[in-house]
Order: C-alpha cells, then structure tokens, then sequence
C-alpha cells in the first residue's frame, strides 16, 4: 500500500523545476578510514535528483522532488530532510512493498567509493502510473538522470512517460545522463542514454561520459555528434571549464578556482542546479553555465553530497565580492 507524504501543496503553474528519481539513506565513513576500519559511520541521505532540488530551493527557486521510499525510518527521514530544504515532496509515495535504497561511502586517500544496496529498493519499482502528468505541466523543466533508468525496465518506462507527459505540455527537458557503471554496462547505457539525449531541450554531460557514450576521444569529433541534437548542449568536466553548444557555436565558460577541493561528489549535482536556476531566472546560456560553475565550486568545499549548496545570499556576497564577517 502506498501513501502519499502530505497534501497536495502547489497549483498549477508555480513550480520552476521538478524532478523524481531515487534518493537513498547514505552513510559516511569518518576519519578517513575505510569502511573496514572505520568506527564511526555519518547519517545523511544522497540521490542526484533531490541534490538538484535541494540546490534549487536554496537559490530561491520552486522546486519538487518525487519518487517512491519504503514506508520505512530511512524513508521517512529522507522525506524530512527534503522538505526541510523547501522543496515540495507532495508527490512522494511511501510503500510497505519494498524497502528504501542505501549507499556507503569512504573516501580514502582522497579517492571516493560509494557501495550501493538498491536492488529492489522501492525506487526500482516506479512506474508511469506512479506519475502524476499535472504536477509535471505545472513546471517549467522537468529534470532528469540517467540514474533512474539505470534501475530498472520499469525505470526506464517511466523516465521516458515523463517525457513524454512534459512534451505535451510544453515542459523543458534537461536530462543529465550521470553514467554509472555500477548499475550496468555501458552497451546497456549507451541504448537508453543516448535516445534520451535526443529530446533533451538541456543535454548536460561529462566530457568523459560523451567518451564512454560515443566512444571517442577527440573533441571536435565529439561536438560533431552533438550538433546532431535537436537541443543545446552543455559539456561538462572541460580543461579547466564548461563548454556550451548552442547552434553550432561553442563557447567555453572558465571555472571559479578554489584554493581547496575537499569533497567532489555533488559537484555536477550543484552544477544543474545553478544552471537550470540560470534558466528559468532567462539567463543566457552562458550566464546560466556561469552560476552552474560557481555553485560546483562551493559544493566541493564541503562533506557530503548536497551540505555544501550554497544559498542565494551567499551567492549574491560571492558575486560582489563581499568577505565573510566571522564577528
């Protein structure tokens, strides 16, 4: 039996982005032990769809997540924590059918691993019914990840309903293939991802994942495929900046440099954010790149998948240049 977290809380209309996928309880190894060794693990939750709502509620912007959980404590407080954050989880469906997702992670010698415990997880059994096509039109980017698909057949069906319910209603797609091969192959991948890609109105990539999803190396090779697209492309993970594709014409867009990188995972999470917060705000693209790439830069100087996501007025300060006041 499935429950719905709360009351149907936004109107038509009011929403700028919704997105739905798997959000999972997460723990963290301390100290930087491996999970072997480590004596304490950290309690916080992780999924890229809800990091990006969370990102875009904290910018300012009307944001909804949805998806299933198990009716379970690690259910409930991801619902919680998401709400906690301003985004509208009204379309959340609690089930007693399976349980909710779970990942780990350690981050030894700087390098991260996450173990994932998500097979039959609730999420992994989503299916177009569970959509709701009104709470979809009511915004005006539904976004999406390559994650969700990754799950399973059901997955699949349902990230490609979702497009199709925001296609009639003129909804913008921004799909962000988030490849992980942890989940399946890359020839699997390479079959979902890539037709996903073609009606997407913001494809926003990895320069290594284009690699993988092409399999090829060579740039001007690689903005070749992309001019293919019928929607603008914006490449991420480029020599020290982000690319946009936008009729033909390629634009790099520098990073903001910082003097330490604590913690990467989350970064292109916090990237999709700003960008898609640019978009709906009617930047241009590059402006919108330029936000995506500022957010990045803050969410790699903190632990954890979405703490370091900056607010609006931290935003606003580091664009004019003001210090921090510590007293």
């Amino acid at each position: 039996m499935d429950k719905m977290s709360g009351s149907k809380q936004q109107d038509k209309g009011i929403l700028d982005v919704v997105t739905f996928g798997e959000s999972m309880a997460l723990l963290i190894a301390e100290g930087g032990k491996g999970l072997e060794y480590a004596s304490n693990l950290s309690p916080s939750i992780g999924g890229a769809e809800s990091n990006v709502a969370i990102g875009l509620a904290r910018l300012g912007q009307a944001s909804g997540w949805c998806g299933r959980l198990g009716n379970d404590p690690f259910g409930r407080r991801i619902i919680k924590a998401i709400r906690g954050e301003g985004v509208d989880v009204s379309r959340v469906q609690l089930t007693d059918e399976a349980p909710t997702g779970l990942m780990v992670r350690e981050n030894v010698a700087g390098k991260s691993s996450v173990y994932y415990y998500r097979k039959l997880s609730a999420a992994s059994f989503m299916r177009p019914e569970h959509l709701d096509e009104a709470y979809i039109a009511s915004a005006k980017v539904l976004h999406l990840t390559g994650i969700t698909p990754a799950l399973s057949a059901s997955c699949i069906e349902t990230v490609h309903a979702a497009v199709a319910m925001a296609k009639r209603n003129g909804v913008k797609v921004s799909f962000d293939p988030n490849l992980r091969l942890k989940l399946w192959n890359l020839e699997e991948a390479r079959q979902v991802l890539l037709p996903l890609a073609q009606q997407a109105d913001y494809f926003l990539p990895g320069l290594d994942e284009l690699k993988l999803l092409y399999q090829i190396d060579a740039m001007d090779t690689i903005t070749g495929k992309l001019k293919e697209l019928p929607g603008i492309s914006i490449i991420k993970g480029g020599e020290d900046c982000t690319y946009v594709l936008e009729k033909d014409e390629l634009i790099a867009v520098p990073y903001f440099k910082v003097d330490q990188v604590i913690d990467t995972v989350g970064a292109g999470d916090g990237f999709c954010a700003g960008f898609l917060a640019g978009v709906v705000r009617g930047y241009s693209m590059e402006e919108a790149v330029r936000l995506g790439n500022l957010i990045g830069s803050q969410v790699i100087q903190a632990v954890g998948d979405w703490e370091g996501l900056p607010s609006g007025v931290e935003i606003e300060q580091l664009l004019s240049g003001k210090g921090h006041v510590e007293r």
